[in-house]
């Protein structure tokens, strides 16, 4: 139990070192105007038309860095440093999160699989902290209880990895039509590449750090069982 707090900590550090070089990035790349003057509202209304797709409303929403996409009522919504700046972070963004909603409308496999496992994952992290902390103390009494919390734990661990192609793949989609219509230029875009890809690897590290937290949980398991 004492590994596995130590190596929650550790994720806990590196999580929190990606996300504040996320957001350093974020605030770096909003100082740069876009070159094209287009607002993140903009840039989203126009990927959406550019891909044919009309019933999918751009709205704003508070908090920083609070954007995503909805797909339960077809809403990309943008934080206000997104929705109403003209800047390379906003254009990034923006392009990413419909990036999700032509993902939707082309059923993408992923992000398919992605919400089909929504409600099961919904009830599996109700659960699992304290199936499993009650698995881990009563380990020699009922360690079946363990494995209960395992199978929840690898549910959630699956969504983690899961997530990596969906948003790997709306980063590609928003990247390659930033540089297609030329609302990045060539000086532009890779800025903009850089900002997706440290958004891109705060889900990284959430899904390193599920992995090997559910291993060692099943090595706990089978010490146990070993001592049978």
């Amino acid at each position: 139990m004492n590994s596995i707090m130590l190596v929650s900590l550790i994720f806990v550090g590196i999580s929190m070192l990606v996300s504040y070089r996320l957001r350093s990035k974020f605030s770096e790349y909003s100082q740069f105007p876009l070159s094209s003057g287009l607002s993140g509202r903009e840039v989203a209304e126009r990927m959406l038309r550019d891909n044919g797709i009309y019933d999918v409303k751009v709205v704003s929403v508070d908090g920083f860095l609070s954007d995503h996409y909805n797909p339960a009522d077809k809403t990309v919504n943008l934080s206000p440093d997104v929705y109403n700046n003209t800047t390379i972070a906003a254009a990034a963004v923006a392009a990413h999160e419909c990036g999700h909603a032509v993902q939707h409308a082309t059923a993408y496999r992923w992000l398919t699989f992605r919400s089909k496992m929504v409600p099961v994952v919904q009830v599996s992290s109700m659960l699992i902290q304290w199936v499993l902390l009650a698995g881990v103390l009563l380990i020699n009494v009922f360690p079946s209880l363990l494995l209960i919390g395992i199978g929840l734990f690898a549910m959630t661990t699956l969504f983690s990895v899961v997530t990596l192609p969906v948003e790997f793949d709306a980063s590609r989609r928003a990247l390659a039509w930033l540089g297609t219509t030329r609302i990045t230029n060539a000086q532009e875009q890779p800025q903009a590449q850089d900002a997706l890809k440290w958004a891109a690897l705060t889900y990284v590290v959430a899904a390193i750090a599920s992995i090997v937290t559910l291993v060692q949980y099943i090595l706990i398991y089978l010490g146990a069982r070993d001592r049978d």
